[in-house]
């Protein structure tokens, strides 16, 4: 199938619109915070930008969005066909059945997993260190986002009872506010 240059088009403009809402929430957050912590807050944000693109890259698509080595979805997690996007950027020129590139998509998804792990860091304000933040993005994003992405947009369970999630109500909003909340009890 051809790269459909529009389909292609609105999803890059979309991406790079949904990547804006990070700073755009960093300075809210900051702007909520006292005097002291807007450093702080701010690059929560921030580091969620690095941490979860450095994973996303690494194996989290994969976990996301592949099938296992024998072509079967499972339904809890995906598969590591795709580790270091090394598939997507192979047919980075071929459009998949959506008539963008699979790179385009990812990069679209990639965006989403980043502000639902700093919609969590609003919860902790000055309750959590920074070092032990950037932890926390990369542990939870590979143990629960990953895997909660995969069962509503990749194949899962969940997408096997018919649940529809156009907008990220499940896997962002859902998800991080339980993370959040799961937090602050931890923290107190």
């Amino acid at each position: 199938m051809r790269i459909d240059s529009g389909t292609t088009a609105w999803m890059l403009t979309a991406t790079a619109l949904v990547l804006l809402m990070t700073p755009g929430l960093a300075l809210f957050y900051g702007g909520m915070t006292r005097a002291k912590s807007v450093l702080n807050m701010m690059l929560m944000s921030f580091a969620s930008i690095i941490t979860v693109t450095v994973t996303w890259v690494l194996y989290g698509h994969s976990l996301a969005f592949t099938e296992n080595g024998d072509g079967i979805v499972n339904a809890f997690v995906g598969g590591l066909d795709a580790l270091g996007l090394q598939s997507l950027v192979d047919t980075a020129t071929k459009a998949d059945g959506t008539g963008m590139p699979s790179l385009v998509y990812s990069a679209f998804q990639l965006t989403f997993a980043v502000i639902t792990v700093a919609l969590i860091s609003g919860a902790i304000a000055d309750r959590a260190r920074f070092g032990a933040w950037v932890l926390f993005t990369a542990v939870w994003a590979t143990v629960v986002y990953f895997p909660v992405a995969h069962w509503v947009w990749g194949g899962g369970w969940l997408f096997d009872l018919g649940i529809e999630d156009f907008a990220g109500g499940t896997v962002v909003h859902i998800n991080a506010g339980a993370a959040a909340l799961a937090l602050t009890l931890v923290l107190g």
